[in-house]
């Protein structure tokens, strides 16, 4: 178990076991491959609400529909544990900026964030706290310089663009899964201008927001980690409050 604003670069991933507890002063994280589950497709797609089918049929592409349905359904199965009711009971709302929660206000305490790349599922779940996950597959190709000058701060790229050749692509990623973790946690998405902040990207630094134009106290709300849970992917997790405890589970068929 780790504590907050810790570099977590080499999880211990737990068998989960029932029944599951999350006490407030707890984030977990759960593992999965979207791929592996597949083969329960249609019991998923059962478990999906009829705006949820109506998205997935929109892929255009029968892989994408199927990872869709696999990273919602097993979502809903892993908070159905928590909230002890069956997984097509866990039905989702979402605020104006699409981050999603649970549609049953009486359970608003328990709050969740998804993501999913490359076949590859991380879900991030909490008491009464705001939570924001990201995960990227680790395409070096698109961890350019032109790329971070169109979409982080300033501060940002001068830390990037100072370090040797073959270290920004692992920091490329670190930013950009910190970034994407901060404005899913708080909420906007996309429509928080990602250059109006700016978060540690050095590989050897402890993960944490830096900066936030406007709103200096807003770097005390909330806790880093670092989760990466193998060498090709980059991944990041943002939770309001401090003295936090982590723990990580990998689901295996």
């Amino acid at each position: 178990m780790n504590t907050a604003g810790a570099r977590v670069s080499n999880v211990t991933w737990e068998t989960p076991h029932e029944p599951l507890f999350l006490p407030r002063d707890e984030v977990h994280v759960w593992c999965f491959t979207l791929d592996e589950y597949v083969v329960y497709f249609e019991s998923f797609l059962q478990m999906l609400a009829p705006d949820e089918v109506e998205k997935a049929r929109r892929y255009c592409f029968h892989k994408d529909r199927e990872h869709f349905a696999v990273a919602r359904g097993m979502s809903k199965s892993i908070l159905s544990g928590y909230l002890k009711v069956m997984p097509k009971e866990v039905q989702f709302r979402y605020n104006s900026f699409g981050k999603p929660a649970l549609s049953d206000h009486r359970k608003a305490d328990l709050r969740f964030n998804v993501s999913h790349s490359h076949g590859l599922a991380l879900l991030a779940v909490t008491r009464e706290r705001e939570v924001g996950i990201d995960l990227e597959y680790q395409r070096r190709e698109i961890a350019t310089e032109d790329l971070a000058e169109r979409f982080f701060s300033a501060a940002e790229v001068k830390s990037l663009t100072r370090l040797p050749k073959e270290m920004q692509s692992e920091a490329f990623f670190k930013c950009w899964t910190r970034k994407e973790a901060y404005i899913k946690a708080i909420g906007e998405g996309l429509s928080f201008p990602l250059d109006r902040f700016t978060v540690s990207l050095h590989p050897s630094e402890r993960p944490e927001l830096r900066d936030v134009v406007g709103n200096p106290q807003e770097m005390s709300r909330w806790s880093f980690w670092d989760l990466s849970p193998n060498s090709r992917y980059a991944a990041a997790l943002v939770v309001e409050g401090s003295n936090l405890r982590f723990r990580a589970f990998k689901v295996y068929l």
